[in-house]
Parts: structure tokens; sequence; C-alpha cells
């Protein structure tokens, strides 16, 4: 099953970075999308302070922020993970946030054409299936967070 955590403000980059790192260290999250709008391209001229695009840090593994975070898609299996997933986001989004299962995939299950295009006829992991984006490389926007087995 999938779930959208929908917060009722954009997500800065700490707030992010805490927040995947708790949602990533559960057993049952399987996949986590972030989507929002990418930052601007001038905000290499910011003050670092004001900087948002970095390096953050998600269980260990660095992977570099490049868009705001205003929706996570998340992946799990057991519907009773919510409730654990509900209190996660009430300490890190304190200006609240819904969480919508409205649909039973928000994130995409089978290869489609446009993974075809990507990728050729390699044989495609599962987890890879539905990370594409045919308007950029493979690498600059997704990073496959491994978990301790």
């Amino acid at each position: 099953m999938d779930i959208e955590i929908f917060p009722h403000r954009v997500l800065g980059s700490d707030t992010t970075e805490k927040l995947l790192s708790d949602l990533e260290s559960l057993e049952d999250v399987r996949r986590t999308v972030i989507q929002g709008p990418r930052f601007p391209k001038g905000e290499a001229t910011l003050p670092p302070q004001y900087r948002e695009r970095r390096v953050i840090n998600v269980n260990g593994e660095n992977v570099v922020l490049q868009v705001k975070t205003a929706r996570i898609f998340i992946e799990l299996t057991m519907e009773s993970t919510i409730d654990e997933i509900r209190k996660i986001c009430e300490k890190y989004i304190p200006f609240g946030f819904d969480i919508n299962q409205d649909r039973s995939h928000y994130i995409r299950k089978q290869k489609t054409v446009t993974d075809r295009i990507k990728y050729g006829n390699k044989e495609l992991p599962d987890e890879l299936v539905g990370m594409t984006d045919q308007y950029s490389t493979f690498d600059d926007h997704v990073k496959i967070i491994k978990k301790d087995d």
C-alpha cells in the first residue's frame, strides 16, 4: 500500500532531513519519494544560511536535496505502520499535515514506455520502477538508501 504525507507548508532542508531519517528507519517502509518544486537556479548566489539545496544525511547516506519537500510518498506493507508515521510527522511537522490513503498506488509499480526509453530492454529492479524522470539523468534524481539486513 502507498500513502501520501501532505504537509500544510513546504518543508525546509533541516526538517526534511530529520523527517526522512526517522521515516526510513521504520522497518516496514519499502520506498520513499519526495516531490515538490525545484530550488531556484539563482540559489547558489545566496548567503550560505539561506541556501536550501544541500546534501542531507538520511540514515547514514548522503543525499543531494534538489526540491523543496511538498509531498512525501511512502510504500508500506502493513497499515499499522501509519500510526508510527503519524507520530513521526507530529514531531517534525507541528504546523499540520494530512496522511492520505485515497489511492492504492501513489508510486508506480509497473514498467512503462518511459522506463523502456530511459533504460532500454535491461531488467529493471523493482525498487527503481516509478523513479524515472524523462527530463533528467537518473543519477541526478534518485538515491537508493540501503536498509541493514
